[in-house]
């Protein structure tokens, strides 16, 4: 690594669920290569890539990346991005500390939503749900699971005018974990 480049975490969405998106995670690291990234590492087939890149260069890469994607796969998906610092942040951050890992769930938005698109969420829309919003995460306690519960990307995403992707807290705590050997 050199010593300029910063440990990023690109969280695909939707690839390689319920078949759909096919991505297989060789592919994916060989297109973090071409596009010029050092050390690209997947974590579980769900789309995390941690590498490391220069900051500069960081939005040029996923660019590549997302061409890459397109022009040999024919794919188009979103991909939210964060650096190793802001999720450790957003780990230290978490409202729910208590709460049972398994039914914690981080939402990583790709834009950080105004006080407006805020008032558009409705905190009592699936109860006994609860989230909370700080940033560009939105914190989910799902104390009946995620499959049943209507705060789902779809409900995020059309409320906030963003995109967003959700990783269980396994996932987050993982890629924290990981991110830490890469730096």
């Amino acid at each position: 690594m050199d010593k300029n480049d910063t440990t990023f975490i690109a969280l695909f969405r939707g690839i390689n669920v319920g078949g759909n998106n096919i991505i297989p995670m060789a592919t994916l690291s060989a297109f973090f290569v071409q596009a010029g990234c050092q050390n690209p590492k997947t974590y579980i087939q769900s789309g995390n890539v941690l590498f490391n890149a220069d900051p500069g260069r960081v939005e040029q890469i996923l660019a590549d990346v997302r061409k890459s994607i397109a022009d040999h796969l024919g794919l188009s998906v979103p991909i939210v991005l964060r650096d190793l610092e802001s999720l450790s942040s957003a780990v230290q951050a978490n409202p729910f500390p208590d709460a049972e890992p398994k039914k914690l769930h981080l939402v990583f938005l790709y834009d950080k939503p105004t006080e407006k698109q805020l008032a558009n969420l409705n905190p009592d829309y699936s109860p006994p749900d609860q989230f909370v919003v700080k940033g560009s995460e939105i914190y989910l306690y799902l104390p009946q699971g995620a499959a049943g519960s209507k705060c789902n990307n779809a409900y995020f995403d059309s409320r906030l005018k963003t995109t967003s992707t959700m990783r269980n807290w396994k996932t987050v705590l993982k890629l924290m974990e990981l991110g830490k050997e890469l730096s």
